[in-house]
């Protein structure tokens, strides 16, 4: 075989090895990430909020499943949940199984894009350019899901706002629908946000930045969500590739500022499409954010750390 020969073979080789990792063992490398984010007001002690997004679910991913369970051992003060839970008709009893331990705790949530509709094969490729004719696929039942998620006690922010208290503690909490779809109505909740809540948390599925401009204006402190997968696929040095949403890429997944005063934390979620099922350089993964004071020794900037478990059961 001549050099070009060896070439070729030697780069259809690490394609493949490189396809293996990225469907085969990073796909179920749950990692739960932690940040601490500098939000609270002086002398308020510390709020632990666990922010799941992107689970995708379908019946067969049990090793998802038994992880997502687990989280509710981190005793969090409050869950997250920013949508896109569903990939497949039958999986309400499913996602509600995985949540389980974590409804007894208390929970507030919006809807994304796939627990509308379900996912449909498409080009991968099509990823990866800019916008597209959106193509649906059938309607899932989310209405279902919302309707357990109200009978354990969690609380449905879509265009909504409520205060909810936790841990001793008020938050004025307030969301909007998908804005991938274009179903966000930020109109229905705006106003500014309660001045005399402990914490002003907004909530929307996709980061898209009308929305998140919305959220500044109107004196959020945190607003958290989910959409990008983190890029799903990461280049080491480079970071995600797409956002698929108006984001830009070095925002795609953690922590950061979002104007003076409000901070955005983009979750790169648990799952993908069942037919995408690879990611590289960006593991599934819930955060556990832990809020502190502004100013003090955080310096104004997110402290972040992770720890990955493989679970290929």
């Amino acid at each position: 075989m001549n050099r070009l020969g060896h070439a070729a073979a030697s780069t259809v080789a690490l394609g493949l090895a490189g396809l293996g990792y990225a469907a085969g063992y990073e796909i179920r490398r749950w990692t739960l990430r932690h940040a601490t984010v500098p939000v609270l007001e002086p002398g308020a002690s510390p709020l632990r909020v666990l922010h799941i997004s992107d689970l995708h679910m379908t019946p067969d991913q049990r090793s998802k499943q038994r992880w997502v369970a687990g989280l509710a051992d981190l005793r969090p003060d409050l869950v997250v949940n920013t949508g896109d839970n569903l990939a497949h008709p039958r999986a309400v009893p499913i996602v509600l199984r995985a949540l389980g331990p974590l409804l007894e705790l208390p929970g507030v949530h919006v809807f994304g894009s796939n627990d509308y509709f379900a996912p449909r094969p498409k080009n991968p490729a099509r990823y990866l350019v800019g916008r597209r004719r959106r193509v649906y696929g059938r309607q899932l039942p989310w209405r279902d899901l919302r309707a357990a998620l109200a009978e354990r006690g969690w609380t449905d922010l879509t265009h909504a706002r409520r205060s909810v208290t936790v841990a001793g503690r008020v938050v004025a909490a307030a969301g909007v629908d998908d804005p991938h779809l274009g179903l966000d109505r930020y109109g229905r909740i705006a106003g500014a946000a309660d001045a005399a809540a402990d914490l002003r948390l907004g909530l929307a599925h996709s980061p898209e930045p009308r929305v998140l401009d919305a959220f500044a204006a109107d004196g959020y402190d945190l607003v958290l969500a989910g959409h990008t997968h983190g890029g799903q696929l990461r280049l080491p040095g480079y970071g995600a590739i797409v956002t698929n949403c108006g984001l830009d890429r070095s925002l795609a997944r953690g922590a950061s500022r979002w104007g003076p005063r409000t901070w955005l934390h983009v979750s790169a979620g648990l799952g993908t499409s069942p037919y995408a099922p690879v990611r590289f350089a960006c593991p599934p993964e819930a955060t556990l954010l832990t809020l502190v004071p502004r100013g003090g020794g955080s310096g104004g900037s997110p402290r972040t750390g992770s720890k990955a478990l493989a679970d290929v059961g």
